[in-house]
């Protein structure tokens, strides 16, 4: 697969992971938000809770290929890109934060497979 053809598969996973949590009652406050550490995919807040989810588009792809996708060093990455956006957005400091996974287009799951708390920061 191209470089080009990946990002569009990783666009239209993202645009689908989006429409899942606005179905489901989040609201979408960033996407693709990014600094020099890293970026996150999507940020939505639902009822006094922030959450910072990884898409993951897997069309051929099965739950050792999620693992190897998601490993240590790019949780890591997210919660301290996490910590950044916190700090650069004041207005959400009271409010819970939680690292979601949205699994997309992955065989044998649903077409959106969302896992809730799917990882915390890392002593």
């Amino acid at each position: 697969m191209t470089d080009t053809s990946t990002k569009q598969v990783g666009d239209a996973g993202e645009e689908k992971a989006c429409l899942w949590l606005q179905k489901n009652g989040y609201e979408i406050v960033a996407r693709n938000w990014r600094t020099r550490r890293g970026e996150i995919d999507i940020i939505a807040e639902k009822e006094n809770l922030m959450v910072f989810g990884e898409v993951k588009t897997l069309p051929s792809g099965d739950v050792d290929t999620l693992s190897h996708e998601l490993d240590e060093r790019k949780q890591k990455r997210i919660v301290e890109t996490a910590k950044l956006f916190l700090l650069n957005h004041r207005k959400y400091s009271n409010v819970a934060i939680r690292f979601d996974v949205l699994v997309v287009n992955m065989p044998g799951f649903s077409d959106v497979y969302h896992i809730e708390d799917a990882f915390s920061e890392l002593v």
